[in-house]
C-alpha cells in the first residue's frame, strides 16, 4: 500500500504516520513545515521508511509524487478558529484552494482514494446534541468551519464525477502529544509565564468532546478499513464531555499548582466563532464495531501528561 499523507508533519499527521509505517505501507508526507516539524518524523525518513516532499500546497511542483499511490489522507490545513475571525484569507487558500489542488491533482494521476479531515464546527450550534453526521442544516458559525465544509463539498462532487473514493471525519477536539494549539496548550503556556493565575477565555462553562490523538487514529483506520462507500462520513468524538473550568483544574494540577487563581474574560463564547457546548454522537462509527475507549477527562489528563513531558525533552 503506497500513503500520501498531507501535513503529515503535524499533529495529528505525524501519529498518523507513525501508524502507516508501522503497518509497513510506503508512505510519502507532502508538508510546507510552516505548522509542521520536520523532526517528528525524522527517525522514518532516516530509515528510508518514509519520503518527505517540503512543498507547500498552493505551489506546483509536488503533484507528480503521488504518482501511483492507492489513497492520500489530506491532513494539511490552518487549523485556527479563533484566528480564521481575525484573517480568513489563509484559512480560505490553505484549506479550500489547497483541498481543490490536491482533488485535481488525484484525478489526474488516478489516485483513487481520499481520507479527509473535517471538523465538528460544520454543525455549528447544533440544535440536537449528541450530534449525528445526518444533522441539519449545516450552518458553521466560524469561518474555518465554513471552510471546511465547502472542502467537504468538494470531496463529494469529485467522487461522484471522477470515480473516486473518500472518507470524511467529522472531529471532536483532538488532543496529545505534539499538539501545538488549543485549550491545553494555551493554559500551559500562561502558566509557565504566570503560575498564580490563569485567564480563561469566556466564563469557563464552554462544555465539548475530547478525544486522545491515538483513539483518533484508530478510529480513522477502522473505519477507512470497514466502509466502502463513495463518501463515507464519520464523528470521531469521546461519548462525553467537560467544560473548559474543569481542564483548567486538571492543567494545573498535572502541573502541581494548587493555589492558582482563575480568571474569565466573560460571556457563553471564548471568542468569535466558538460553539460554547458541542458533542457527536459516534453511532455511525460504533455500527461498525468500533467505540472509543476513552473519555475527554481521560483523555486530557493523558495529553496534558504527554505535553508536559514533551516540554520538559524539549531543548
Amino acid at each position: 500500500m503506497f500513503d500520501v499523507v498531507t501535513g503529515g508533519a503535524g499533529f495529528i499527521g505525524s501519529h498518523l504516520v507513525d501508524t502507516l509505517v508501522a503497518q509497513g505501507n510506503e508512505v510519502l508526507v507532502i508538508d510546507s513545515l510552516c505548522a509542521g516539524r520536520k523532526e517528528t518524523i525524522a527517525r522514518h525518513i532516516d530509515s528510508c521508511k518514509a519520503r518527505f516532499v517540503k512543498k507547500d500546497l498552493l505551489d506546483d511542483g509536488w503533484q507528480d509524487s503521488i504518482q501511483g499511490a492507492d489513497r492520500l489522507f489530506h491532513l494539511a490545513a490552518d487549523p485556527d478558529v479563533r484566528q480564521s475571525a481575525v484573517n480568513p484569507d489563509p484559512t480560505m487558500q490553505n484549506n479550500i484552494m489547497a483541498t481543490f489542488r490536491v482533488l485535481e491533482a488525484m484525478r489526474r494521476h488516478n489516485v483513487p482514494e481520499l481520507v479527509f479531515t473535517s471538523t465538528s464546527t460544520v454543525y455549528g450550534d447544533a440544535a440536537i446534541i449528541p450530534t449525528p453526521e445526518t444533522y441539519t442544516p449545516l450552518e458553521p458559525i466560524s469561518v474555518y468551519g465554513a471552510s471546511k465544509l465547502a472542502c467537504e463539498a468538494l470531496i463529494s462532487a469529485y467522487c461522484h464525477s471522477f470515480g473516486m473514493k473518500a472518507w470524511v471525519f467529522r472531529f471532536a477536539n483532538i488532543i496529545g502529544s505534539r499538539s501545538g494549539h488549543g485549550v491545553i496548550t494555551d493554559f500551559i503556556q500562561k502558566l509557565e509565564k504566570n503560575p498564580a493565575e490563569l485567564e480563561i477565555l469566556g466564563d469557563g462553562k464552554q462544555t465539548k468532546s475530547y478525544l486522545e490523538v491515538h483513539e483518533c487514529i484508530a478510529a480513522m483506520l477502522f473505519a477507512v478499513g470497514h466502509a466502502r462507500g463513495t463518501v463515507n462520513t464519520f464523528n470521531i468524538g469521546s461519548e462525553d464531555w467537560i467544560d473548559v473550568k474543569s481542564i483548567a483544574e486538571i492543567v494545573t494540577d498535572e502541573m502541581h499548582l494548587p493555589s492558582v487563581k482563575f480568571t474569565f474574560t466573560g460571556g457563553e463564547r471564548g471568542w468569535v466563532g466558538d460553539v460554547p457546548r458541542m458533542q457527536l454522537a459516534v453511532d455511525r462509527i460504533k455500527a461498525l464495531r468500533w467505540k472509543p475507549q476513552l473519555g475527554s477527562r481521560e483523555s486530557i489528563r493523558i495529553a496534558v501528561k504527554a505535553m508536559l513531558e514533551e516540554r520538559l525533552q524539549s531543548p
